[in-house]
């Protein structure tokens, strides 16, 4: 079976959009595939309980520990590895994942990691996306499906959503209608991503 792999910070709505439709439309039956298990950084992450609610092993591995290493990016993402590779998974996906990745986790998963971006990338990569699409004055905003590269923000686009910015919008106002499109597109693109594999 294809097993996939989830990396939560937080509350895992993304996380929980893509199990429901994974059962809703039965991914262990049309693609032999389903997800193994939800790791997080943070072993308050009230994700990791809605995941055990799916019947979804969980597992934490935080980044905390790592303090007093060399290298504590580098250690963390390394043991992280270590607990994903249990499962051989064909995609890693980034869920609200809040940890910058070292190269040598991304090169590890070279096709097979993917994340979702609150903007319509290229544009406003990194942090604070809804506040400076309001504060540039567009009309449209958007969330983005991409692989992950090296490079932050900045690998092969697979799905994306437009919405609009709407007059006295704030940012709130916009991240929940983007997140809305998020929930949508997240599991699509997997789905598209398990259905190339066949």
């Amino acid at each position: 079976m294809k097993k996939i792999v989830i990396l939560i910070s937080g509350g895992g709505s993304n996380m929980q959009a893509i199990l429901k439709t994974s059962k809703e439309r039965g991914w262990s039956e049309r693609f032999d595939a389903k997800v193994a298990c939800v790791i997080s950084n943070v072993q308050e992450a009230k994700g990791l309980q809605i995941a055990k609610d799916w019947g979804v092993e969980t597992e934490v591995v935080a980044h905390l520990n790592f303090k007093s290493a060399e290298n504590p990016r580098l250690a963390f993402d390394k043991e992280l590895i270590k607990a994903i590779d249990r499962y051989s998974p064909v995609l890693v996906v980034l869920a609200g994942f809040m940890r910058i990745l070292t190269p040598h986790f991304v090169e590890h998963y070279s096709g097979r990691l993917i994340n979702i971006h609150p903007s319509l990338l290229p544009a406003f990569t990194g942090l604070h996306t809804h506040a400076r699409a309001i504060e540039m004055g567009c009309h449209f905003s958007g969330a983005t499906v991409h692989r992950v590269t090296a490079e932050l923000d900045h690998g092969a686009i697979l799905e994306q959503a437009v919405v609009p910015v709407l007059r006295g919008d704030t940012e709130q106002d916009l991240a929940s209608r983007v997140l809305t499109q998020e929930h949508i597109i997240y599991p699509r693109a997997i789905e598209r991503l398990l259905g190339d594999e066949n």
